[in-house]
């Protein structure tokens, strides 16, 4: 691994991680509390699942084409910000579209309306972020890594935890869904433009050193097979649960308003998230990734299983703070690893990309997953969401079993 040559990063974390604040309000409201709601009001309860789980892998297909390939002509041009702009605009465009769908339509001819607006919001966010993801490897010294991902950790909970409380306004004030898609359109462009602004174009020129591998050969460099391995498992792990938390809410803790109730699940797990994320990068600078995976990942495994067997609501959120305090964790020294696991300056954002398609692939178990969770919970006793989350404790587990394969390029490149 070529590591970058400056000791000091040459923009600041927060400036330079804006973006994924934006980007992750946007994500949490739009795919766990409107898109749930959305998708049972075009049609109806007892296809919700299948319905959901198709709207997610479908549009997945392009988180899984456009990053590499928007990443790689990223490299050869070495611009990141142009794209970060167009991107936005056409994810703007998309939300337009579900946002008239929601308002104005119904049923089927509502939903495909909705598809499409669905798919121009991926096509638009994956456009922007595959260069995006570039500037932390290629500003930022490997020995600051954990502090720069633990903040960009941070942002991107603190950023969660408004999307759930949006979410839980909504609900509450009986607004319409529209003024979720205006929410999330305002708080993308205000942290673009932060972005734009605080990183010059200057600060990411073409990467001058380095041999670029081949894609091709990409997989044959063992720290970025097995970072990306163990990233599939951990997102499998989180698509299977985190489509049908609203549904979970409902059906198993027998909640009324599931919208309110899955939104304080998800603010517990956010607030815990904010409070180890920093802590979890900085430490990961000291004592090395992988061990905090291993203490974030088995948390999670263990929170998920006992989420099947909570009592009540109160225990369920008891549950959701420790899932946060291993999410947390466990993002901030992600982004980290991926970042130490990259093979050359010179296809940084490529490779990025690639290495981005292991956290959006995974969105295709949404469908699979939805069928299976309609059809076990057709055969009585909640049995969909047993296997569900079951499924998605044994990603988690067997991620924290396969990290420990993933060499120390961290010292390596000191």
């Amino acid at each position: 691994m070529t590591a970058v040559s400056s000791s000091r990063p040459r923009v600041s974390p927060w400036v330079l991680s804006a973006f994924w604040f934006g980007s992750a309000f946007h994500w949490l409201l739009l795919l766990t509390i409107l898109m749930p709601t959305n998708v049972v009001s075009f049609v109806g309860e007892a296809q919700k699942g299948t319905y959901l789980g198709a709207l997610t892998a479908i549009g997945a297909v392009i988180a899984l084409v456009v990053p590499p390939l928007v990443g790689a002509h990223s490299d050869r041009t070495g611009r990141r910000l142009p794209y970060l702009k167009l991107g936005v605009g056409v994810n703007l465009a998309g939300l337009a579209v579900m946002g008239v769908a929601v308002a104005t339509l119904g049923g089927m001819t509502g939903f495909w309306v909705y598809l499409m607006g669905f798919l121009l919001v991926q096509l638009g966010n994956n456009y922007a972020t595959a260069p995006y993801s570039a500037l932390i490897p290629q500003l930022v010294p490997p020995e600051l890594r954990g502090r720069y991902s633990g903040i960009m950790g941070m942002l991107q909970a603190t950023a969660q935890l408004l999307g759930a409380v949006a979410g839980i306004a909504i609900g509450q004030l009986g607004l319409p869904q529209v003024v979720g898609f205006v929410l999330i359109a305002l708080t993308l462009v205000v942290p673009a433009v932060i972005t734009m602004r605080g990183v010059p174009e200057g600060d990411a020129p073409p990467a001058r050193t380095g041999e670029s591998m081949p894609w091709t050969q990409l997989f044959t460099f063992k720290p970025f097979l097995w970072v990306f391995i163990t990233r599939v498992l951990f997102a499998l792990g989180q698509y299977s649960v985190q489509p049908f938390l609203q549904y979970y809410a409902g059906d198993v803790l027998r909640q009324r308003n599931e919208v309110l109730s899955s939104s304080l699940m998800l603010a517990c797990i956010i607030v815990a998230s904010i409070l180890s994320a920093v802590v979890g990068g900085q430490l990961s600078d000291r004592i090395g990734r992988k061990p905090v995976i291993y203490v974030a990942g088995t948390t999670m495994a263990v929170a998920a299983l006992l989420l099947l067997l909570a009592p009540n609501f109160g225990a369920a959120l008891a549950l959701s703070v420790a899932f946060g305090l291993g999410f947390g964790a466990f993002t901030s020294v992600d982004w980290a690893l991926g970042s130490d696991a990259m093979p050359s300056e010179k296809s940084y954002a490529r490779d990025m990309g690639i290495w981005h398609v292991a956290f959006v692939a995974p969105q295709f178990v949404g469908l699979p997953q939805g069928q299976l969770l309609d059809w076990g919970n057709a055969q009585g006793g909640n049995l969909g969401y047993t296997l569900v989350f079951g499924i998605a404790a044994a990603f988690f587990l067997l991620g924290v079993i396969l990290v420990r394969n993933v060499p120390d390029t961290r010292k390596a490149a000191a």
